[in-house]
């Protein structure tokens, strides 16, 4: 159907791009887009989307508005705490683009309705803050085919990116294994800038906007690192693994599966952290880099961790590949694992002399610890 006298009136400012036009404009109306959480990203998300003609938008949020929300989360006022998110962010949306319609899911994206909730949309917005919930949207847009507009925050840094978009890499593409609970506080642990939620959800609008419209280029295959603190952006170059287990030639993952459990490791492998393993110190280990008998470094973080920064002379094997290749470890050199914090590196050690490789030792606070002790140019992250 062609617009009506009132969208052309709306949505004036769009029809004179000549990239966007009267045809951008329909292709936003007959869409519809799928957003999971309603609070910091999803906020701005919202917002725009409403404003700018999507037809249908579904907002999936269980929680409801908390006085500490109104830091960042501006779809609220104080008028809206305890409601529910969804009811607040219905009444707002509705009163700023009556003609677009607003479905409200009050629970938690799960596994009983994750694929028939993607599959109704043509597009998925990822406004979540854990790691399950990431892995379980990234699932479910693989296997119903839909492209996932992604994006965190944390403290001062963002991230933004398009996945599985035109043959373009997934989230496990570039995020194989989560991060240990110990590495991924919330925000509510961490803090977050008010303004970022904002600036990142933002990011997010617009690559829905250009993939409904088929205008623009995407951050498909590019993972946008965001700096507000030194307002800095960086750029990363990501590739879809033939190896994925979702994505991937020959994927394993067919079905939804038990995220609570994939991102939060058995008390068996938490055991592996309160084992003590054979240590180094960061300055320690750059003086025995520079010597006669200079140990074996190998940096196990993944291939975007190192487009960052790394650590000359270091050996890189991801983590997930290092028991598949450890015919390439020495047994007559000392072995220095490296990872971003410790952490990781920690729980490699202790498997690794469990195996065999008794001159195995971890790098005391990771590539974060050289950075702050023996090379002040590399770049935090």
């Amino acid at each position: 159907m062609p617009l009506s006298i009132e969208e052309l009136k709306r949505y004036s400012r769009h029809l004179n791009l000549p990239e966007f036009g009267s045809e951008g404009q329909e292709a936003l109306r007959d869409a519809s887009v799928l957003l999971v959480g309603a609070g910091g990203l999803g906020s701005p998300v919202a917002l725009y989307l409403a404003a700018a003609g999507v037809g249908r938008l579904t907002l999936v949020d269980m929680d409801t508005v908390a006085l500490s929300n109104l830091q960042r989360q501006v779809l609220y006022t104080e008028g809206d705490i305890g409601s529910l998110k969804v009811d607040s962010a219905r009444r707002r949306l509705a009163g700023l683009n009556p003609q677009v319609r607003i479905d409200c899911i009050p629970e938690a994206l799960h596994g009983g309705n994750a694929r028939e909730l993607v599959r109704e949309h043509d597009l998925v917005i990822d406004g979540t803050d854990n790691f399950p919930t990431r892995y379980l949207v990234n699932d479910a847009c693989v296997l119903e085919n839909r492209p996932n507009c992604y994006g965190s925050v944390y403290r001062f840094d963002g991230q933004a990116s398009v996945f599985h978009y035109r043959g373009g890499p997934c989230y496990r593409c570039v995020f194989p294994a989560p991060p240990p609970p110990e590495q991924a506080p919330s925000c509510a642990e961490g803090g977050v800038l008010g303004i970022l939620p904002g600036l990142v959800g933002v990011i997010q609008a617009s690559e829905a906007i250009k993939i409904l419209a088929g205008i623009g280029s995407t951050l498909s295959g590019r993972l946008q690192l965001i700096d507000v603190l030194s307002m800095s952006f960086q750029e990363l170059t990501i590739r879809r693994r033939p190896d994925c287990p979702v994505c991937g030639d020959s994927p394993t993952i067919r079905e939804l599966v038990d995220y609570q459990q994939f991102c939060n490791p058995d008390v068996s492998q938490e055991d592996l952290l309160e084992q003590e393993v054979p240590e180094i110190g960061v300055e320690a280990c750059a003086r025995r880099m520079t010597g006669a008998e200079a140990p074996f470094l190998l940096d196990i973080r993944e291939a975007w961790e190192r487009e960052i920064c790394l650590i000359e002379g270091a050996t890189w094997i991801p983590q997930h590949e290092v028991k598949a290749r450890l015919k390439e470890l020495p047994r007559d050199r000392d072995i220095v694992l490296q990872c971003r914090s410790g952490v990781r590196s920690h729980r490699l050690c202790v498997e690794l002399r469990r195996m065999g490789f008794e001159r195995c030792y971890n790098l005391v606070g990771g590539i974060l610890e050289w950075g702050a002790k023996v090379d002040k140019g590399i770049t935090r992250y």
